[in-house]
């Protein structure tokens, strides 16, 4: 009797070991030969999952962004103020830590080997970013992307930080600062609108 195979199930056990061999190894330092040998799988059945390298990694950052949102999301669930809410995301900041370094080490190094352009004109990439922009406000409790935007800056600095060993950068201490900030900022915009 033939092996059923769940398609979908396999294609996100290979991303979640591509996950692991490019923040070993880099995107740019991997063909799909070697990350083929790596998964202890073939070329073909790589390929028929990933039409290139590029597509992989693109399937790799949109499972990432899904499992990322969907969990900050989880925790955040049940949070009234803008205070609760950036405690927590201090919380899986601070939880999730290792994880958001090795996709900043790994989408560093895939930025390295585009053309700009690409990226900036991908319709993945472009996806993936409204929908952190989109979570960012749901998260917060906010309607305004800028300032979602302005957000997902701020927590990429912190995460930049830690790269760089900034021992002076608490993550729980900097979101509370930036939860007085905001709210200070809301309230002076419902101030104007008034």
């Amino acid at each position: 009797m033939p092996k059923i195979v769940n398609h979908e199930q396999y294609r996100k056990q290979l991303l979640s070991q591509c996950f692991d061999l490019f923040a070993e190894k880099g995107y740019g330092a991997l063909t799909m030969r070697e990350i083929a040998e790596s998964l202890n799988v073939s070329t073909g059945t790589l390929y028929h999952y990933f039409a290139s390298k590029q597509a992989l990694f693109e399937q790799l950052v949109e499972e990432i962004s899904h499992q990322d949102i969907s969990s900050a999301l989880a925790e955040i669930k049940g949070m009234q103020t803008l205070s609760e809410r950036m405690n927590v995301m201090a919380d899986f900041l601070i939880k999730n830590q290792t994880d958001f370094i090795n996709q900043t080490y790994i989408f560093v190094d895939f930025c390295q080997h585009q053309d700009p352009e690409t990226i900036t004109n991908s319709p993945v990439f472009q996806e993936i970013n409204q929908k952190y922009q989109q979570a960012a406000c749901d998260c917060l409790g906010i309607q305004d992307t800028v300032l979602s935007t302005f957000i997902l800056n701020f927590i990429d600095g912190l995460i930049l930080g830690k790269i760089w060993g900034y021992q002076t950068s608490d993550i729980r201490e900097q979101c509370s600062l930036l939860a007085t900030m905001l709210t200070k900022y809301l309230e002076g915009q419902n101030l104007s609108e008034e």
